[in-house]
């Protein structure tokens, strides 16, 4: 064991090295990793940001119930009921016919409209408030309410809900698909670095080989190479999407405030910085996997 750690913590020390003897290409190197993945870890930023800012500046969606003008006040108390035994239901609020005429002869203009009128127009309502926010667990609440005895109609107020789900899932999937094309950049500069470190080397894998190396001990360096190169490129991008994030706080803190709401930039959270930097790691791996695979078994 201590043998094999041994030969792993050589392979890495070799990759490092590497790395510090050529500095220029190496920093440009990281710097194109970088900004290659900067952009879907960006929008990653940026997407959980916005989700995080309209869900603050959204109200819970509610339904509401309007009952049939003859309800009378037993089917009032059997809604109220049925309403206090639904577990999906969160809160409850009841507006009675005579309250919402009150509110309605308020308003300048209809007092006279509504005083022309030989009753009242107005039913008596329920705004419930649902414990899924979900489209589709609130559209079979809604199902559920119009079967309801002396329940004329139901309205869901979900539409801002949907906007929010299909724009929140068009982004995801435009993260995914620019983090897999930026990807394969990655293994192309990984690709290209270690095809020139193999032919640069080559003199030394042939001797190695005559030697009596393995083929898993000759390509463990390069793997190390590849990883700790989309490692250390993975880091650049997250220092620049943190930069990013600092830079953009004030101005969109400023622009929310124009709108009565406030609003903080987050940098990306400790999972997505792993998963960021895991994901660099992987695709330097398989950058100089593929490399490998294709030149280091090419004939002298």
């Amino acid at each position: 064991m201590n043998a094999w750690l041994a030969q792993h913590f050589r392979a890495l020390a070799w990759a490092l090295s590497r790395l510090a003897a050529a500095p220029v290409n190496t920093l440009l190197s990281l710097l194109a990793v970088g900004i290659a993945l900067a952009l879907p870890a960006g929008g990653q930023m940026l997407l959980g940001n916005a989700l995080q800012i309209a869900r603050n500046a959204n109200a819970a969606p509610q339904v509401s119930l309007f009952l049939a003008l003859d309800a009378d006040r037993k089917a009032v108390d059997d809604i109220t009921t049925r309403l206090k035994n639904n577990p999906q239901v969160k809160e409850l609020r009841y507006i009675p016919r005579s309250e919402a005429l009150k509110r309605f002869q308020a308003r300048e203009g209809l007092a006279e409209l509504l005083a022309a009128l030989p009753s009242n127009p107005f039913p008596d309502a329920f705004v419930v408030t649902p414990r899924n926010a979900d489209p589709t667990a609130m559209d079979a609440l809604r199902d559920e309410f119009r079967q309801w005895p002396k329940v004329e109609h139901v309205q869901l107020d979900s539409a801002w809900v949907r906007r929010l789900d299909a724009l929140l899932r068009l982004g995801r999937t435009s993260v995914v698909v620019l983090a897999a094309l930026l990807g394969l950049g990655l293994v192309a500069i990984t690709f290209t670095t270690i095809r020139l470190q193999v032919v640069s080397q080559r003199a030394e894998i042939e001797l190695s080989r005559l030697l009596g190396a393995t083929d898993a001990f000759i390509c463990r360096p390069f793997y190390y190479f590849g990883a700790v190169q989309g490692l250390l490129g993975g880091a650049v991008a997250w220092l620049i999407v943190l930069a990013v994030t600092l830079a953009l706080r004030a101005p969109v803190a400023e622009l929310a405030a124009l709108y009565h709401a406030s609003a903080a930039l987050q940098p990306l959270g400790v999972p997505d910085s792993l998963l960021l930097l895991a994901f660099a790691a992987g695709l330097g791996w398989l950058g100089a996997a593929l490399s490998l695979g294709r030149h280091l078994r090419e004939p002298v």
